[in-house]
């Protein structure tokens, strides 16, 4: 029984570090190419380590952060990211203790809604959004934490609900015997706990944010403003040639900053996702 067993966990182990190689191997391809020479990369050389020949080294990194308004549209990423994400947290937390602590058909009805928009393709919508956004002027990267904040919900107060239910409620009754009003009882008692998955949805959410294209490509007045996925397009010269050092550097710099938080903060979100996965 110990025999098969432990076959089978190296079967398994075997299977997911070829799945982890393929995963990576893509980003590895795009770091390597991004310290080439512009001709080794358009080139059969693509696939292969960089050498003396090839090697270009932080040319086009320099290149990538030097032109086309990289350290505007970066900062640009920056604010959508950090507002859109503090008002998903903040909202989403509170809406998701309602929830679980008044049961009527009115809080399930609501629950059900946030699930059932995690299914909704962006696709249906994404027409009708970029009208109804312009209408609202919600075009600039100051308000459209608003349109990624109804996004965003559906997996938050899934998460946050989920998480709700294992929180025993003699705490807040507790608190609120102790003079605590509503407000006082989220912020100082349920806030706290709600620690390991707050972190979980927000670096999912900030995953998402940070790397989206198509909602800022449909609804941001491209004119004035542009996020760092939609500027790694403008590479591009005359006749369709395409600048790809600086292009492979900027995707490397607009990679780098996820997997960074990614690794540091892993074990936060395989705790908030268990957590949030409790059926009450």
């Amino acid at each position: 029984m110990k025999k098969k067993q432990s076959l089978s966990n190296t079967v398994l182990t075997v299977f997911l570090t070829v799945l982890s190689v393929v995963w990576v191997y893509p980003v590895i391809m795009i770091l390597f190419n991004s310290l080439k020479l512009e001709n080794a990369i358009s080139t059969n050389t693509a696939f292969q380590l960089p050498t003396v020949e090839t090697f270009a080294g932080l040319q086009n990194y320099a290149n990538a952060i030097g032109s086309k308004g990289f350290v505007t549209a970066f900062f640009t990423s920056m604010l959508i990211t950090l507002t859109s994400v503090a008002a998903i947290l903040l909202f989403c937390s509170m809406c998701a203790w309602y929830i679980t602590r008044v049961e009527n058909i009115f809080t399930k009805l609501v629950y059900f809604l946030f699930v059932f928009s995690m299914v909704v393709p962006f696709q249906m919508l994404m027409f009708t959004l970029a009208a109804t956004s312009d209408q609202l002027k919600l075009n600039t990267p100051w308000n459209i934490w608003v349109i990624y904040l109804g996004f965003g919900a559906g997996l938050a107060v899934f998460m946050f609900a989920g998480f709700m239910k294992s929180i025993p409620l003699e705490i807040e009754e507790a608190a609120m015997i102790d003079g605590c009003n509503p407000v006082q009882t989220f912020f100082m008692i349920v806030l706290p706990v709600l620690k390991p998955t707050m972190i979980s949805v927000g670096i999912l959410e900030t995953m998402w944010v940070w790397n989206d294209y198509l909602l800022p490509y449909l609804v941001l007045d491209r004119k004035k403003y542009t996020t760092v996925p939609i500027l790694i397009q403008y590479f591009k010269g005359s006749f369709g040639r395409v600048e790809m050092g600086p292009m492979m550097a900027c995707i490397m710099l607009t990679v780098l900053p996820i997997i960074v938080v990614y690794l540091i903060c892993q074990k936060h979100i395989i705790k908030g996702v268990v957590a949030g996965a409790v059926k009450g």
